[in-house]
């Protein structure tokens, strides 16, 4: 999944700890082979390469993320889009490439989520042009946080923390304390912008300084793409997302950058149990209604 995976949990025996660590990083290798860009043989992959001749029966694990996208495409009015891989996978942010204007225009016409349908009964999955690209960049990694935390719960650990990159899942509390989480200053590695006591949630960060380059003029070219232009987001530095599961709250931290402050946080203040922090490029700090502090009396 190219991100660092961390998992902080208690346990009575060191030779339990273990076998439950690595059994939870088995999860990240289960996911990565199903879900992967960069691996040729991911089932990801396989789907890109055949949806578009026609249905393509896949895992229910693959699925269920693929459902969720397509829940969080509706919800954002198309702001969250996996078919953004059709232009994604032009840029190299390694390399610092980006894509001339013409490829892009070209591969804006692939980008739809409503030509990705989904067979609830029969589990398949087929693509409705050629050329569409999938990329699950934006949401794997909440659903093998989920999973991985699942893990845990079912071998009795009751208070935890695993994170996968910008996606993270709090089990419980740091035993009789908050989890103290900090949302990272977008223009100061070492420093947080605001940090927050929590419990039993999962948080999930996108941000325009996780990959990214600045091109001959200067600007920032960042990986998290707008469906409409093909380029990078403009108008955001970082959006945290708070929710009950890292699947739902890695996809909605995408689809609120893409959205920005103002539209982001209509959409927040729909969904019930949900929260959000969003820097804009002024370094200005949005809040939902759910975090501000009640007024003092």
């Amino acid at each position: 999944m190219t991100t660092p995976i961390e998992l902080e949990f208690w346990a009575e025996d060191k030779t339990f700890a273990d076998r439950v660590g690595e059994d939870v990083l088995a999860v990240f290798h289960q996911v990565d082979e199903q879900m992967s860009r960069y691996r040729e043989d991911s089932e990801v992959s396989r789907l890109n390469r055949t949806a578009p001749d026609g249905p393509i029966s896949v895992s229910s694990g693959l699925f269920q993320v693929l459902e969720k996208a397509r829940d969080v495409s509706v919800l954002s009015d198309g702001a969250f889009d996996v078919t953004f891989g059709s232009i994604g996978y032009l840029y190299d942010f390694r390399a610092g490439k980006k894509p001339t204007d013409e490829e892009i225009q070209s591969g804006l016409s692939r980008v739809n989520f409503r030509d990705v349908l989904l067979d609830q009964e029969a589990h398949t999955v087929e693509y409705r042009q050629p050329g569409m690209l999938v990329d699950l960049g934006g949401i794997a990694k909440g659903y093998a946080v989920d999973l991985g935390v699942e893990h845990l719960v079912s071998s009795g650990i009751r208070h935890a923390r695993l994170s996968a990159g910008g996606d993270m899942r709090l089990l419980g509390d740091k035993r009789g304390r908050p989890w103290y989480v900090g949302i990272r200053d977008p223009r100061s590695e070492g420093r947080n912008a605001v940090v927050l006591p929590l419990q039993d949630v999962a948080v999930s960060t996108s941000g325009d300084y996780e990959r990214f380059f600045l091109d001959e003029a200067g600007d920032r070219v960042h990986h998290i793409l707008s469906p409409v232009t093909g380029k990078s987001v403009r108008g955001v530095q970082s959006v945290t997302i708070i929710g009950d599961n890292a699947l739902t709250t890695d996809g909605l931290s995408t689809a609120v950058f893409v959205l920005g402050p103002e539209k982001g946080l209509e959409m927040i203040e729909r969904l019930p149990g949900i929260d959000v922090v969003v820097i804009d490029d002024q370094r200005m700090m949005h809040v939902s209604e759910g975090l501000v502090p009640p007024p003092s009396r």
